[in-house]
């Protein structure tokens, strides 16, 4: 009766879609917007001969939705809403199959009635009931399973007693042999430095010149089966972000894959009312379904995928930011690249970039560090076999192994490079695959700061974590993994060394101070001047080669600015330290859709 509403030409498209990948007619025209759920529901009933209920506002007794377990319903799309004399009501989406009705009437000894209901108004209340549960999964799933492996606390207690120890050796030795100690200090940091360069150096000759990322040709896209192809989840976090949701939205409706095989997660904090309230009014079709994370510390990203994991429906799983544009067949290439890989390959990056990166200067020096970093870096150490530290979205990720792995690490504000560390770690793989997405270059030095800070920051946490006990990391890595996951995460604490030595480069430049120059004796200076002059050398190369590897030709020439570059990110690094101290869970907001501001 309903579906007249759809007119002859959208029920020929809703065919066409049907012939090409399967579903139901009814489903296809609910998920293109074409008809709403309730006119589908209406339908249903009326077909099936069932009654259909409206949820909407409907408070469950939990005693009664608890009659069959929260996993089972949750995965079933059902919830007890009612009994009486022997009898269960169970709302449900579509209707069971036998084999299904007759166990969980052995599981609750009653007969059941059922009551169609829509499958987004059964999910709505499953989170009325049981979202404190849900969030508290989110928070604390992963320090219950393996506390070792979550940032929940910075400092471990041998790790306090081991840096205490440290610092005491040191003012000891400063007080007994100031020069000295200070030579040594110095060596020790011009040693590392070098070392970190070096190595990235490598990394990126290992993959200039080579497409190393698996590559997904057009035959192989045209040859998937739309039929066969799994459903796929995404997690989309936005806090504070009312003001991008429509062209979130755009992005992913752009996507090629099935409609019906789409499960959209936009995860929103409760006190979020404003992001809320415009996706409500956009009205979306049903794969988008809202999920409102109720109010708990730490209000972080990795806490909101967690909850969002939890509602999951696809075999596989990725993650969006609000204002991504990814390619529109990277759904279908990260599906060709998961069939083409080992049984280990676990997670699959997609590349990064920015789609503003004209906008100004900075936009372009980031874009030139997301080239050199994703372009090369990245893929180099694919090449090698060593953990990959991941970047926040477009990270491609087997559901049921990432739930194994306990998922994110709320309490780590890089749980994406946290994750990469414990993949590697727990035997899976990581590949880096040859699809982009687009993301906006923050175009203010302000905002910059704040996300290159929780960068930082999240970094000196991973390293912290995973080296609370150095010798069985070694074990669990390896040698090679294990020198690689200190040089790639520990560099980043050569970005609190820069100023140091810059200002000691200066001084000594100016006033030729013979207190400076005593720092650096024979073997010292020689590391000195190679971190000056390889070090600066390195970066400035691998900013120019990544430029180059993405194809930026018009960016190489910022490239040779990028010095002014390093100084901001030593900034952020400093800022990142002091807050890993004083605020180590506080999640620096990036502001985004900066890039219409400036009327783009």
């Amino acid at each position: 009766m309903e579906l007249e509403v759809a007119t002859e030409d959208q029920i020929a498209e809703a065919l066409e879609v049907q012939q090409r990948s399967g579903g139901r007619i009814g489903e296809i025209l609910v998920h293109s917007g074409v008809i709403s759920e309730q006119a589908l529901l209406a339908v249903l009933s009326e077909h099936f001969d069932v009654q259909h209920v409206d949820l909407t506002g409907f408070q469950a007794d939990p005693a009664i939705a608890e009659r069959i377990p929260e996993p089972l319903a949750r995965t079933l799309g059902i919830v007890p809403v009612a009994a009486t004399d022997g009898v269960l009501f169970v709302a449900v989406a579509e209707r069971l199959d036998p084999v299904t009705r007759d166990q969980l009437r052995a599981d609750t000894g009653s007969e059941l009635r059922e009551l169609l209901a829509t499958r987004s108004s059964i999910d709505e209340l499953l989170q009325r009931i049981y979202g404190e549960r849900y969030v508290r999964d989110a928070r604390l799933g992963l320090v219950e399973r393996n506390p070792q492996d979550s940032a929940h606390e910075v400092l471990s207690g041998g790790q306090k007693f081991a840096f205490g120890a440290l610092l005491v050796l040191i003012l000891v030795a400063l007080v007994l042999a100031p020069l000295a100690t200070l030579i040594a200090l110095t060596g020790a940091c011009s040693v590392f430095y070098l070392a970190v360069s070096l190595y990235r150096f490598r990394l990126a000759y290992l993959a200039l010149g080579h497409k190393l990322e698996i590559e997904v040709t057009d035959e192989e896209l045209a040859a998937l089966d739309e039929h066969d192809l799994p459903v796929y989840t995404l997690l989309l976090p936005l806090y504070h972000e009312a003001n991008i949701v429509d062209r979130l939205t755009a992005g992913i409706d752009a996507l090629d894959y099935p409609r019906t095989k789409l499960d959209v997660k936009l995860l929103c904090e409760a006190d979020d009312t404003e992001t809320i309230e415009a996706i409500r009014a956009l009205a979306l079709p049903p794969h988008y379904q809202l999920l409102v994370v109720p109010d708990a510390e730490p209000k972080t990203k990795p806490k909101a995928c967690n909850y969002g994991l939890l509602h999951a429906r696809g075999d596989y799983v990725v993650i969006y930011d609000g204002e991504d544009r990814p390619d529109p067949d990277q759904l279908k290439k990260a599906v060709v690249a998961f069939a083409k890989s080992g049984d280990d390959v676990t997670c699959i990056q997609a590349k990064l970039n920015f789609f503003n990166r004209d906008q100004n200067l900075l936009t372009r020096w980031f874009a030139i560090e997301y080239a050199m970093h994703f372009d090369l870096v990245l893929p180099g150490l694919d090449t090698d076999g060593v953990p990959i530290p991941l970047g926040g979205t477009s990270n491609h990720f087997v559901t049921a192994r990432l739930r194994e792995l306990g998922a994110w690490d709320p309490f780590n504000v890089t749980e994406d490079a946290d994750l990469g560390v414990r993949l590697h770690k727990a035997g899976f793989a990581t590949s880096v695959m040859d699809s982009t997405t687009l993301e906006e270059a923050n175009s203010e030095i302000g905002n910059w700061i704040r996300q290159r800070s929780r960068w930082c920051k999240g970094y000196f946490q991973t390293w912290l974590v995973h080296m609370r006990h150095p010798f069985r990391l070694l074990g669990q890595l390896g040698l090679k993994s294990f020198l690689s996951f200190n040089l790639v995460v520990g560099g980043a604490f050569v970005f609190l060394l820069n100023p140091i030595f810059w200002a000691l480069t200066t001084v000594f430049v100016v006033t030729q101070a013979s207190q400076i120059q005593a720092l650096f004796p024979g073997f010292v200076f020689y590391a000195a001047a190679s971190m000056l002059f390889v070090g600066n050398f390195t970066f400035l190369y691998m900013n120019l080669a990544g430029a180059l590897q993405r194809g930026y030709f018009d960016l190489a020439k910022y490239a040779l600015l990028s010095p002014v570059y390093w100084g901001l990110m030593s900034w952020a690094a400093w800022k990142g330290a002091i807050q890993l101290v004083t605020k180590p869970f506080y999640w620096e907001k990036t502001v985004h859709g900066l890039d219409r501001r400036d009327g783009d």
